[in-house]
């Protein structure tokens, strides 16, 4: 029996991010999620290493590989319209969820546990899917300085926003990745060599 959950979720490279918004560098959200894993993977590390916490790193990661795959389905929404009050975030998580069954529907039987607790994180995890969504967040704001870097100034709002909304969810990893790395993100290849 042919199973085509692999063959959907190679198609995340193909659903572009910042819809709305005139993009000097396209991105999707196959090389979003992958950003997304490796900053969420980061933020864990900070966080045992610097905080005495005790955070799976890696599943922090594979949380934020798969967190925007359910957009193959219901495409990427763009923010202010997907957050623009209760009942449309409300009817919107009902979508994605909906799209997750859906793509998780197209996996044998025997191996849709391993990728259900990935899509709906289990209880204990809500500090491993809290880092995600601040992975989100930064890798979001990493688009708005390298938009900045080429001379489009469209991101410069949305660069504000997701700053301040960084610094609110008042994460010590976030507020640490904040000073001691995303500054290396104005640099160029010649200054950072």
């Amino acid at each position: 029996m042919e199973r085509d959950f692999y063959a959907m979720l190679s198609r995340m490279k193909y659903i572009e991010r910042w819809a709305l918004m005139r993009n000097s560098m396209k991105e999707n959200i196959s090389e979003h999620s992958l950003e997304v894993a490796m900053l969420a993977h980061a933020l864990a590390v900070i966080g045992n290493r610097r905080y005495g916490r005790r955070l799976n790193a890696e599943r922090a990661a594979l949380i934020g590989l798969y967190h925007d795959a359910t957009e193959i389905i219901t495409g990427d929404m763009p923010t202010p319209i997907k957050y623009y009050n209760a009942s449309i975030q409300g009817a919107f998580k009902d979508i994605e969820t909906k799209a997750a069954r859906q793509l998780l529907s197209m996996l044998p039987e025997d191996l849709r546990p391993d990728y259900e607790s990935i899509f709906f994180p289990e209880e204990g995890e809500e500090e491993l899917c809290l880092l995600v969504k601040a992975a989100d967040k930064l890798s979001a704001l990493i688009k708005c300085i390298e938009e900045g870097k080429a001379g489009n100034t469209e991101f410069r709002s949305a660069r504000e926003t997701i700053t301040k909304a960084l610094r609110t969810m008042e994460l010590p990893e976030v507020e640490d990745f904040m000073r001691d790395f995303l500054p290396a993100y104005e640099k160029t290849l010649d200054e950072m060599n």
